[in-house]
């Protein structure tokens, strides 16, 4: 049997194309159409190669197939290597800052801002009054101030925003942080491997779940050159547990003539007081209590691109904008300019305008009757059952991970052959994919994060995601 398998495989082994067989096909003038002969040739090579290793390695290719499955190895190659490999979702999850999917999505203010300034130069670091070089800190570093009472700067992200500041104030010296807040944030990033990064020496204080003033006091000495605060996260602490205020640490701090620095991490600045979740502080509030440096991100609770914003006192701010790390770390002309739009909206007192805001805002009443519209959309497939049942959305993101909204979820039990995890992989494979959870064998659909214009492309990837197929 084992030679009759050996010569099996030399067959299709003998029978594999060559590369010039392959460009002789009608396929290949398609291809050519669209990459050089070069790159063509290269996947064409790959791809016979794989096929060889495959069949190699014992797997099964009738020899009449050899060609065919060259040519569909190709297409699949170019058709991969074309595409966008970032590609919409829509998210019926009911996460609205999904750390996965990109946290929040733009507003049309910052997407109108984007694609007027991507196509075109612009005066990013030239000043138009005076024709001499300028700085790019003035696209947003005004409007900053004026919301948050404070100047800003803006770096990449919010990890760069703590990084950037205690290397410039606390780098080869000791930052004093409670033990209680050396968190892990996503994909294992640490909170401690962060701050040590920054060439600071982390002096840890408290316990776990307790800290007071006197830990931070008894641990300042002459190596110490800031105290730190930072946001749990996505952690949370219940109990018998203590956390020294912004105040009396503020306090403690300029007693020592130390700066103190807050990383807030979402950086909430209003919109949600109607919401129902619970308050997080606003990045004014820290400063008014006498935190001299707050970090946050744009794209959380703000609700805009990724990027990290330093605000604080003036003289502090000056002095980490002058750290050569932050031109390593600065943002590009299209963060800027929907970070800028952004915060635009706020100025303008319309921060619903914003899809992570309107989403967190949106009352069960006017989930329920989407909800229901679904259902009765769906209803005409017999293979499943669906219904609007109560549930809850969570803001996600890295933000007040304890809260969650009311809301109507649609729920399809599937029935006969198909199964829910079926199901949602079938969402998944739909364009544009479908996101969704299953809880109790039920494929759950949350209408909070999913957009109004979405609902007719969700209703068409749910029904075909539901049909029984043959074979």
């Amino acid at each position: 049997m084992e030679v009759v398998n050996v010569a099996g495989r030399n067959a299709v082994l003998r029978s594999l194309p060559g590369v010039d067989e392959v460009l002789g096909s009608d396929e290949a003038l398609g291809w050519l159409a669209l990459l050089p002969r070069t790159r063509v040739v290269s996947l064409v090579r790959g791809a016979i190669e794989e096929i060889r290793t495959e069949v190699l390695s014992g797997g099964k290719l009738a020899e009449a197939e050899c060609l065919s499955r060259v040519k569909d190895r190709v297409n699949q190659s170019i058709d991969g290597l074309l595409r966008n490999p970032l590609r919409p979702v829509i998210n019926a999850s009911g996460v609205i800052l999904h750390t996965n999917l990109g946290r929040a999505p733009l507003g049309q203010m910052a997407i109108d801002a984007v694609v007027e300034t991507a196509g075109a130069y612009t005066n990013l670091e030239y000043d138009l009054a005076t024709g001499l070089r300028g700085k790019r800190d003035v696209h947003c570093g005004e409007l900053i101030e004026r919301l948050v009472g404070a100047p800003g700067i803006v770096v990449n992200n919010n990890a760069a925003a703590v990084f950037l500041v205690l290397n410039e104030l606390a780098r080869g010296g000791e930052v004093v942080v409670s033990r209680g807040e050396l968190i892990e944030i996503g994909d294992g990033f640490r909170i401690p491997d962060i701050l040590e990064a920054s060439q600071a020496i982390l002096r840890e204080v408290g316990t776990t779940n307790r800290t007071r003033i006197g830990d931070y006091r008894r641990a300042i000495g002459p190596e110490t050159k800031a105290l730190i605060r930072i946001h749990p996260s996505n952690f949370r602490q219940i109990g018998f547990t203590g956390r020294v205020s912004r105040r009396e640490l503020a306090a403690l701090a300029r007693s020592e003539s130390l700066p103190l620095v807050e990383d807030l991490g979402s950086g909430y600045l209003e919109g949600l007081e109607q919401s129902g979740i619970e308050r997080e502080p606003t990045v004014g509030e820290s400063l008014a209590a006498g935190v001299d440096i707050v970090t946050f991100s744009g794209d959380k609770l703000l609700g805009g691109p990724q990027a990290g914003i330093v605000a604080g006192r003036a003289e502090l701010v000056r002095r980490i904008r002058r750290n050569p790390l932050f031109r390593a770390l600065r943002v590009d002309k299209l963060t800027l300019a929907a970070l800028s739009a952004t915060l635009r909206a706020y100025f303008a007192g319309r921060p619903e305008e914003l899809p992570a805001l309107r989403f967190a805002l949106e009352s069960e009443e006017s989930l329920e009757g989407r909800a229901h519209r679904l259902v009765t959309r769906l209803k005409s497939n017999r293979e499943f059952q669906v219904e609007a049942v109560p549930g809850r959305s969570v803001l996600g993101g890295g933000s007040t991970p304890m809260q969650s909204l009311p809301s109507v979820l649609v729920a399809i039990r599937p029935a006969g052959r198909l199964t829910a995890g079926r199901i949602q992989s079938r969402l998944r494979a739909n364009e544009p994919p479908v996101i969704a959870r299953i809880e109790k064998d039920r494929v759950l659909l949350d209408l909070r994060t999913v957009f109004e214009l979405e609902e007719d492309r969700l209703t068409a990837a749910v029904l075909e995601a539901t049909r029984v197929r043959e074979g």
